[in-house]
């Protein structure tokens, strides 16, 4: 019990006064490198901060002139060695010929430079601050916006992801707006010019099909543009004025856009094609919300791309109560009054296709007010479940948390992330990056198993219930042919087969089902040799599992909980498990700090500060519950007597 007792003062410790846990939301270089390059363009001399900024993008350049957006990236990355290339040039502290640049521009072009860059907002900065030409794959009609919901397909069959960051790129598209000032570097060296007398490389297969099924939804779109009233440049105008209101509306209190930095950045730029001053009050606001998400460690400074104070408070709190902390202590309380201030309870993007729109879930931070999730539902429901048995109010935003839950399930039987239903396929044809995993919120087995989870052990449904039985069903249709499942808000195949494994045991099914038994043998088969597990970020991009060839706390932690959850007895791999789980809480490497949380498949990857308090917490919590004080570990001695 000593480590739970240690992990457990720890938090308390950091608590702060309001009753939530504030901790860092670590994302790689991109919105530093954002930050610099939205300060330059509107010209605000905030020096100290661009100073530093620079300083971190700078000591995270690898020996080979690149930066990457995970440690053990292959080759780097190109378009996270552009955006912090351009920064740096731009932020004035270093200059071309410095060798850390050169040694970048060398990466560049040996990369296909400028022209070979994948990701879409990259390409976005670039062209609006005129470095690069606007890409013919972003030219949507603007007209779009105005197709209804009702319609085949409209603007709402997007995720209301893609959508906050669709809507000012369009608008900066259609203007073809670009910006510079006279301080902006030129990139135009890194384009790497293709020689006319050498034929045009043909396109692969894939790349053939990606502009055939693109064009297809072009094709779909003009079809029902010409449904709409109205002359063409009437249509036009209203379209500009749609995706600027949409904009306008969505804005949060701190002035940031749905609490996201990265789709501030781009209504920033977006607002001055629109004609604003860049001393505007919106984007004033909006430079001050992006500022408030700066977050200091160790003496650096970096920029997160949202706060993730919600869903940090939620889950330490829950663990902390799984671990024995009584909901009566004065921390559980605090933070239980902290979550159910976050409840919301207005109308959002989420009831747009939910036939019982009832609000009162939870959003990622405190700085969201108008996107609540499946994930951070749950979370908080876990957190205030009992202080719901005792309290009206809290039984009040229970029930209507609850409710909400059950309203989102998707028509397949799985859970999305934020809005029900939100799956067409051919969204996916946009030739960007990512759009695969970002332009659609479709149902994912992490948050099916998670909500399963959630509604089996704390909310008390089980199989029998036919709406649990179809997310069951979900889950084991789409298992992988290897047992595991994919994750997709975590890494990767690990957190999906936990969510998944702990989910089903949950709601009553058998851990000898067959599906089960095939999960919990994949986890047993990928444990490393000194008994922890990990795995790469790389599979979130090669869609398999890819070993990282080292264990980290939290991939440790879920499979550890799910082996757990399946066996009646601890086996020797659990009890191996936890002793290399509970070394790791006394570590400080690249392992602790390695991203384990996934936002865009090769370009979004989070490491999540507080994780490797709340997984391990978790965990070696359960396997008390479930085992008791005597279970002798294999290795280690007794393991229980160490946690």
């Amino acid at each position: 019990m000593r480590e739970i007792r240690r992990l457990s003062d720890q938090l308390l410790r950091l608590q702060t006064t309001d009753g939530s846990w504030r901790f860092c939301f670590e994302s790689g270089v991109l919105t530093d490198a954002y930050m610099i390059i939205m300060l330059r363009t509107l010209e605000i001399a905030d020096e100290t901060l661009i100073r530093r900024l620079h300083e971190r993008l700078l000591s995270a350049q690898q020996a080979d002139g690149s930066w990457r957006v995970y440690s053990d990236e292959i080759d780097g990355n190109l378009s996270a060695t552009v955006e912090a290339y351009y920064a740096l040039l731009y932020s004035g502290y270093i200059d071309a010929t410095d060798d850390a640049m050169l040694q970048a521009k060398r990466y560049i072009l040996s990369k296909g430079g400028l022209r070979s860059i994948n990701g879409v907002i990259t390409k976005v900065i670039l062209a609006s601050t005129g470095q690069y030409r606007w890409p013919a794959s972003l030219m949507i009609p603007l007209e779009f916006l105005l197709l209804p919901p009702s319609f085949p397909i409209s603007f709402y069959d997007f995720s209301g992801y893609a959508r906050v960051h669709l809507a000012p790129v369009l608008l900066l598209a259609d203007r073809k707006f670009s910006v510079k000032t006279n301080r902006s570097p030129d990139l135009s060296n890194l384009m790497t010019a293709r020689s006319s007398s050498r034929p045009e490389p043909s396109h692969s297969f894939d790349q053939r099909q990606s502009n055939q099924n693109f064009q297809a939804l072009l094709d779909v779109i003009k079809t029902n543009l010409g449904k709409l009233p109205g002359f063409s440049g009437q249509l036009h105008k209203a379209a500009r004025k749609r995706a600027e209101r949409y904009m306008l509306e969505r804005i949060e209190p701190d002035g940031t856009l749905y609490g996201y930095a990265t789709c501030t950045f781009l209504m920033v730029f977006a607002l001055l094609s629109a004609g604003y001053d860049k001393r505007h009050p919106v984007i004033n606001r909006a430079v001050h919300g992006i500022t408030s998400l700066l977050c200091r460690k160790d003496g650096k400074i970096f920029l997160q791309n949202s706060l993730s104070t919600v869903w940090d408070t939620a889950l330490i709190s829950s663990a902390l109560q799984e671990a024995g902390t009584s909901p009566d202590s004065p921390m559980i309380r605090r933070a239980s009054s902290y979550i159910l201030s976050q409840q919301q309870l207005k109308f959002g993007d989420w009831s747009i296709r939910n036939r019982n729109p009832v609000p009162g879930a939870w959003g990622f931070s405190d700085s969201n007010t108008l996107n609540p999730d499946i994930d951070d539902t749950t979370a908080a429901l876990r957190a205030i479940k009992r202080m719901s048995l005792t309290s009206p109010v809290y039984r009040d935003a229970w029930n209507r948390g609850l409710n909400w839950i059950l309203s989102m399930q998707n028509k397949d039987g799985g859970w999305p992330a934020f809005e029900r239903d939100t799956d067409k396929a051919h969204l996916t044809w946009l030739p960007m990056d990512g759009a695969k995993s970002a332009a659609i919120d479709p149902s994912t087995a992490d948050l099916t198993g998670r909500t399963l989870e959630y509604l089996g052990r704390f909310a008390g449904l089980g199989i029998r219930h036919s709406f649990i039985r179809r997310g069951a069903d979900w889950l084991i249709e789409h298992q992988e042919k290897d047992g595991s499942w994919y994750g997709r808000w975590g890494i990767c195949y690990i957190y999906g087969t936990w969510a998944a494994l702990t989910g089903m045991i949950s709601v009553g099914i058998d851990p000898d089902h067959s599906a089960l038994r095939r999960g919990t043998e994949w986890l047993l088969s990928i444990q490393n040799n000194d008994g922890g597990w990990g795995e790469s970020c790389g599979s979130d991009r090669e869609m398999k599992y890819i070993p990282l060839g080292a264990s980290t706390p939290s991939q440790t932690a879920w499979a550890l909980d799910a082996l757990i959850a399946a066996h009646r007895k601890p086996v020797p791999e659990i009890d191996k498990g936890i002793g290399r789980l509970i070394e790791a809480l006394h570590e400080e490497d690249w392992k602790t700090s390695y991203p384990t949380g996934a936002g865009l498949p090769g370009s979004f990857y989070v490491h999540y500060h507080s994780y490797r308090f709340i997984w391990p917490l978790l965990t070696l919590s359960h396997y008390i519950k479930k085992y008791g004080g005597d279970i002798i570990s294999a290795v280690h001695g007794s393991a229980a007597d160490r946690t």
